[in-house]
């Protein structure tokens, strides 16, 4: 009896908390969205469940004459899916190389890697700029995806490379015997194989360049190629700037993208995380 109230409290305890945890990051999100559907612009006179709900704020932002949020998604979408596909090819590629090879300095290239994942790319901004400027890539979207390509290949490289150590050098050895190369290998045996590691890796890589607003505010200077981070803050951070249930539609709106990426990869979620933390 006593066995089963210990377990009922913990089991009681448990949901409280996930309950608790759920209130907190929710409530945030229902007063974003129910901001977006108040009429006005003011935040203060918003109430997370509108009384006169409106589409206003959401046609203005697809109004072209009154907004350049479309403008703004598309260069947001341009620059996550090219860091993206980049990204998985690079990481993918030096996983590999760092799971199944041993060279001179693979040690030393590992630790460099997990030393240089502790190192957010704010924290070289002015390395960043004054090489972005040296290379005349300022104001440039290719500029962008290359400090993000970057900024992405140490942590997964490790994540990746966790996941592929998993995968038996029994299969490399085996299609050696049969002529395999390494190219046909690499494409046709393990990367089927890593589908998993492959999904977390292209959303995580997807994401951080979708909601970064540091490296994009400095290394962009014109608002035709402002990211939605950056106009979405420019649009109320200017002098007379008040657009702020305006700016939440458009934070609601980010939100899209990255949900449809999610639901599509989520199969793969579990085993890729679990898997990819298992090793070093």
């Amino acid at each position: 009896m006593n066995m089963k109230k210990q377990k009922l409290i913990r089991l009681t305890l448990s949901y409280l908390v996930i309950f608790v945890m759920f209130v907190i990051i929710i409530y945030p999100l229902l007063w974003v969205v129910g901001a977006s559907f108040n009429p006005g612009q003011s935040l203060s006179s918003s109430t997370i469940i509108p009384k006169n709900a409106t589409l206003k704020h959401y046609k203005e932002l697809f109004d072209p004459e009154q907004s350049d949020y479309l403008k703004w998604y598309w260069n947001s979408l341009k620059i996550s899916t090219l860091t993206m596909i980049f990204s998985v090819i690079l990481i993918s590629l030096t996983a590999y190389s760092f799971s199944r090879y041993r060279f001179i300095g693979r040690k030393n290239g590992l630790m460099t890697f997990l030393i240089l994942q502790m190192v957010p790319n704010f924290a070289a901004l002015i390395a960043i700029y004054v090489l972005a400027t040296l290379t005349k890539l300022i104001d440039t979207h290719l500029g962008l995806i290359l400090v993000y390509v970057g900024g992405q290949i140490p942590m997964n490289t490790w994540l990746m490379k966790g996941y592929l150590d998993t995968i038996p050098k029994e299969l490399d050895e085996s299609a050696k015997i049969d002529g395999a190369g390494h190219l046909r290998i690499f494409f046709q045996i393990i990367m089927p194989l890593a589908k998993p590691i492959i999904a977390v890796v292209a959303l995580f890589t997807f994401i951080a360049p979708f909601a970064d607003f540091i490296l994009a505010s400095v290394l962009l200077r014109s608002k035709e190629k402002y990211t939605l981070a950056v106009g979405l803050y420019d649009m109320v951070a200017k002098q007379f700037g008040s657009e702020f249930t305006t700016f939440a539609a458009g934070s609601v709106l980010i939100a899209v993208p990255i949900a449809i990426l999610f639901l599509s990869f989520q199969k793969y979620f579990v085993s890729g995380l679990t898997a990819g933390g298992t090793k070093g």
